[in-house]
């Protein structure tokens, strides 16, 4: 098998996050547009993320936030957003690197990007310059929703018609 010195899987990951970024300073700048609003889930462990003490006893793991309808100083960098958000009442800045986030889900679109949990530790490996374990072997990338059978793997459905982008598809063999 050829070696993929071009890193397809890096390539596409970086697309598919550059375009939550995006869509996330257009909030920061212009706000939510009609209906639109946002479910990003991260892992609360990663490096970088920035929570309460109080927030990562309740979420030990990963956390999904809502971008909705009462947020504040949503700020979007290259590699992070932060954003003020309430719990329980109690105001909260949280700062999310974008390698943290395992998906971003827009239900008005309806939308949704899947980040596979093993692109941190791929991006913490590539950034060392480790190798990375070879996952199973990709199906040939497309834009058409999963088929039934891997669709039933999934842990959340957005609402129908939604079409959801795995980085698995795309990584390298």
């Amino acid at each position: 098998m050829a070696t993929d010195h071009i890193r397809y899987d890096v390539l596409v990951r970086d697309a598919l996050r550059g375009v939550l970024r995006r869509v996330l300073t257009d909030a920061a700048e212009h706000g939510l547009p009609g209906e639109h609003h946002f479910f990003i889930t991260f892992v609360s462990t990663a490096e970088g993320v920035k929570l309460s003490p109080r927030l990562l006893a309740q979420y030990p793991e990963e956390m999904t936030v809502i971008l909705q309808h009462q947020f504040w100083d949503l700020t979007v960098t290259e590699d992070r957003f932060e954003v003020g958000l309430s719990f329980g009442g109690i105001p909260e800045r949280l700062v999310v690197p974008f390698n943290s986030i395992k998906s971003f889900v827009d239900p008005s679109a309806p939308f949704t990007l899947q980040f596979e949990p093993s692109d941190a530790a791929a991006e913490a490996a590539e950034e060392a310059n480790l190798p990375v374990a070879a996952p199973a072997p990709a199906s040939v990338p497309s834009a058409l929703p999963a088929p039934a059978a891997e669709k039933q793997d999934e842990p959340e459905k957005p609402s129908e018609g939604a079409e959801v982008v795995r980085l698995d598809r795309f990584r390298k063999k």
